[in-house]
């Protein structure tokens, strides 16, 4: 650990001076991240809550060496969420009223496919995630995630339908899970979508924000306030870790989460990763592993929005795991990825996380299941980044969360 931590000192050093940061398509330059010095300078919110380990929060800041650019593909989006790509290089694109787009490569935004199922769009509610089947070549299914309206509220769910041949429409949609519980409130959906190496469907889900609701992510007998693991047709897994159990519901995988609205699956390993909004002070990078507790409400990190200390609750609690990284103050992640590609080999393997109240890029670099640098970029955008992915060149493709949202290449 601390040999890997004077490595990115030393790179860290280098790098500053060489940097060129993704300002735009010139390639213009940032100020230097000066050696080693965590990327945040802000003070924290609760200066009392310390890290659980070493490196949890603040690693040392790292730069990418040589010239960044980015260049806007697309504009005129309202409020994209969620990206994805297909397998000639063009992108799906879901947009928060309840549209699903056609996105070329080149910029141009196709009419809405039809075929897309009723969403409730208001608050943070709408048409929310979209990723492909892994035998996308084969059956052309799409999944989205999504607001669903209910009589009396709402709640979280998730649809497949088979992509036309014509890409103008779903066809045979079919809603293959949907949260247990119907709430009326327009927060803390979650809804981030990634298919793990075994073939499952892991779906994040939200506590519904509203204090009354946050109980029920310590709750297995509800959805909320979860990491969902289910197969591709929507049944349960026979080896869910509450399979059987009669105060759990099977769907379940992971419990105690706040807003996840990011999920990843790491390069190599296969693990799952996902990220989600604590209150100020406490969003969080977690390592999901099956039956676990990640503590919201009983143990995080953060303030109430108001200032005040949240009840019952402290950094750490028994029968709880820590989350692997946090920011204080926060980042309002949305989603995630891990770099794979030829464009930028130094990120082999590090995770990008968007921000949304941080308004960049997070790059952060993993070793041994541990955060030794962060990295921010695409700062001088000035604009809540929604979501990351990476394209078939290694560039790394971003939209933003605004009335007039873009699609955003990120190069070298």
């Amino acid at each position: 650990m601390k040999l890997v931590a004077r490595k990115l000192l030393a790179l860290s050093a280098v790098s500053a001076m060489t940097l060129l940061a993704a300002c735009g398509a010139t390639g213009q330059s940032a100020a230097p991240v000066a050696s080693g010095a965590p990327v945040e300078t802000r003070a924290p919110n609760n200066p009392d809550q310390k890290p659980a380990h070493e490196g949890q929060t603040r690693a040392p800041g790292v730069a990418t060496q040589g010239q960044l650019t980015h260049s806007v593909i697309a504009s005129g989006l309202e409020h994209p969420w969620g990206l994805a790509l297909l397998p000639d290089g063009n992108w799906l694109v879901t947009e928060k009223p309840g549209r699903l787009r056609l996105v070329t490569k080149e910029g141009q935004i196709g009419a809405p496919i039809t075929g897309v199922p009723a969403v409730d769009a208001k608050g943070q509610g709408g048409l929310l995630d979209v990723t492909l089947s892994p035998t996308f070549a084969q059956d052309r299914l799409v999944y989205v995630s999504f607001a669903q309206p209910r009589e009396g509220g709402n709640g979280t769910a998730v649809a497949r339908g088979r992509l036309s041949d014509d890409n103008t429409r779903l066809e045979n949609v079919q809603v293959i899970f949907q949260v247990a519980q119907t709430y009326d409130g327009d927060k803390h959906y979650g809804s981030a979508l990634a298919f793990g190496p075994d073939g499952k469907l892991y779906i994040t889900v939200g506590e519904r924000s509203d204090k009354p609701k946050r109980p029920d992510a310590q709750n297995l007998a509800t959805h909320h306030g979860k990491v969902i693991r289910i197969n591709a047709d929507g049944s349960v897994p026979e080896d869910n870790p509450f399979v059987g159990r009669q105060d759990a519901l099977p769907q379940n995988f992971t419990y105690g989460h706040r807003n996840p609205q990011g999920i990843a699956i790491q390069p190599g390993t296969g693990a799952v990763w996902t990220i989600e909004h604590g209150t100020r002070g406490g969003d969080e990078l977690n390592l999901i592993k099956p039956g676990n507790n990640y503590g919201w409400p009983i143990a995080g990190y953060g303030i109430e929005y108001n200032g005040d200390a949240i009840p019952d609750m402290s950094p750490t609690a028994e029968g709880t795991v820590q989350p692997v990284y946090y920011w204080d103050p926060v980042i309002a992640p949305g989603g995630m990825t891990f770099y794979q590609g030829s464009m930028f080999p130094e990120w082999e393997g590090n995770a990008l996380i968007a921000g949304l109240a941080g308004q960049h890029l997070v790059r952060l670099v993993i070793e041994n299941d541990r955060v030794v640098g962060e990295e921010r970029l695409l700062s001088g955008l000035n604009t809540r980044i929604r979501n990351v992915k990476v394209g078939a060149d290694g560039a790394v493709w971003v939209i933003t969360d605004e009335d007039d949202g873009k699609l955003i290449r990120l190069a070298r």
